[in-house]
């Protein structure tokens, strides 16, 4: 019984996970009801078992997402009930780093939509939030911390922060990096400018030198056939430079001495007749 009611569970999460994709690309009423749906079944997930950190976590993310498509102050209690479902999935699963970084986000919006001052205890929540990020995985949360210190007009640290996040691969594309309200302050700032030629530089383009040799671990040429071997001026495979010259010749000339040591390994002994009669022919001559 145990085993099925576990599948059932899984099953359950699956279809509300699934109800909750289908509701952010939904809107209005299906919108609506394809919520409320995932909700009901994040809820018999956890009626049983508040040890289901997944459920939790899927649940405020769908709250997370549903307030961002009501009008301003009407998506608090939905940004709400989203961190209160962050917050216990944290609870029961404290390395969760998708609730860590959505509880932050969560606050952050919930921040833009009451337009408190960026010094709020809002900020400083979302922080906390973000802070754990960082425990369960350096640099996940660098460039959220870089937000709320450009919106602080803390240059330093948010270049710290930017660095940081680039340099664990979590930094958002150029154009959104540009857009973001949060940095508005620091985006006209030498500093800041700087960063972002650097980020959008285009890498120089390796160029590959062919009269460069590469070896293997045992000493052995890798990139002998690099190009291919086929000239425009091979003629029944003997390979001919720019004015006629054999360019194989070498080749050929040591296959043929190769040749001819076998054939000289190779020939049969003399036979013993062969042998006699040439010893007699000597005894004659002397």
């Amino acid at each position: 019984m145990a085993l099925f009611d576990a599948y059932k569970k899984k099953s359950t999460l699956k279809t509300a996970i699934k109800q909750t994709v289908k509701a952010r690309a939904s809107e209005g009423t299906k919108a609506e009801l394809l919520f409320n749906s995932a909700y009901q079944g994040f809820a018999d997930v956890v009626k049983d078992d508040l040890m289901m950190g997944e459920a939790l976590y899927n649940w405020g993310f769908a709250l997370l997402h549903q307030g961002k498509l009501k009008h301003e102050e009407d998506g608090v209690k939905f940004y709400l009930d989203a961190i209160s479902k962050f917050t216990f999935c944290l609870l029961v699963e404290p390395n969760h780093l998708g609730a860590a970084i959505d509880g932050g986000v969560a606050y952050m919006d919930l921040a833009h939509i009451l337009n408190v001052d960026s010094n709020d205890e809002l900020y400083d929540l979302a922080a906390e939030f973000f802070e754990n990020a960082e425990r369960i995985q350096r640099g996940s949360a660098a460039y959220n911390f870089a937000c709320i210190y450009g919106l602080r007009g803390q240059h330093e640290a948010c270049l710290e922060a930017l660095e940081l996040s680039k340099e664990c691969g979590s930094l958002p594309v150029a154009e959104d990096i540009i857009n973001d309200v949060d940095l508005l302050k620091v985006k006209n700032t030498q500093w800041f400018v700087e960063f972002m030629e650097r980020l959008v530089a285009a890498p120089e383009p390796e160029v590959d030198d062919d009269n460069e040799v590469t070896y293997n671990a045992e000493g052995d040429v890798v990139n002998k056939n690099k190009k291919n071997t086929r000239y425009e001026n091979e003629v029944d495979g003997v390979i001919y430079d720019a004015e006629g010259n054999v360019l194989n010749e070498e080749e050929e000339s040591d296959q043929s001495e190769k040749t001819e040591t076998v054939e000289q390994v190779v020939s049969p002994k003399p036979s013993v007749d062969t042998v006699s009669e040439e010893k007699s022919n000597d005894e004659l001559k002397g």
